[in-house]
């Protein structure tokens, strides 16, 4: 049975500053799916999920969830909506605690029962996390503050997680890890799109890809296919 669509994008035109930076870009994310999009630093990867979260408008285009049309609404209502972005950068509150930090991603929440059961269960994931509920963010390591913030964003209850550079200065070690709960999170049914620029371990967590080069998508597929295609190959993976 074929997965039904929960997020669309469709012909998507949008930029920064004044200055276009994506053409008609078109994504499919079905329910249930690990989907990823790859490309160089300046392919517009943020600028696209920046309009998918509302935070910035396109210039022409739509995007959709559940079949509903999104474009234009407020980044809180997005969220609101189910659509939960995991940022470049982490972007935690460093003076503020890890428990804190988490309990803000519910903030559009009021279920307080759901959101303390939810924290539990966020700590069963991340027991690092529960170790240093009272420590201030900004003084966890890279790969710690990686993992409150991949925590806070599921702290939203997403239907759908957008991880934003998964990988971005992070130890071969804690990397690992954090992709084993990505996989455990996506069993336990939460629909992700992986933005990354590390293509390896992209097309290793998701099952489709699409390729973003100079605004535009090049390539798209199952990665299975993409990681065979010559220029994926040569322009990405080295080889």
């Amino acid at each position: 049975m074929q997965s039904s669509l929960m997020l669309e994008v469709r012909q998507l035109s949008a930029g920064n500053r004044g200055v276009q930076v994506l053409w008609d870009v078109s994504l499919e994310v079905p329910d249930g799916e690990v989907v990823t999009l790859v490309g160089s630093n300046g392919s517009g990867k943020s600028t696209l999920i920046n309009a998918i979260c509302g935070i910035i408008r396109p210039l022409a285009g739509s995007v959709h969830l559940d079949e509903t049309d999104i474009t234009g609404w407020s980044s809180e209502a997005i969220v609101a909506r189910g659509i939960t972005q995991v940022p470049e950068g982490r972007r935690l509150f460093p003076q503020m605690t890890v428990r804190e930090n988490l309990l803000m991603g519910a903030y559009c929440r009021r279920d307080l029962v759901d959101i303390k059961r939810d924290l539990e269960w966020i700590y069963g994931l991340f027991p690092r996390l529960k170790e240093r509920e009272g420590q201030r963010a900004g003084s966890l390591s890279g790969g710690e503050q990686q993992m409150c913030a991949i925590a806070r964003g599921l702290m939203a209850r997403p239907k759908i997680l957008i991880l934003d550079e998964l990988s971005l200065g992070l130890a071969p070690i804690m990397l690992d890890a954090l992709m084993d709960i990505v996989r455990k999170v996506h069993h336990e049914g939460t629909t992700i799109l992986l933005v990354e620029q590390d293509v390896s371990i992209a097309f290793d967590l998701a099952t489709t890809g699409y390729v973003l080069e100079n605004g535009r998508v090049a390539l798209s597929g199952p990665t299975a296919n993409l990681k065979a295609d010559p220029h994926v190959k040569k322009a990405y993976l080295g080889l």
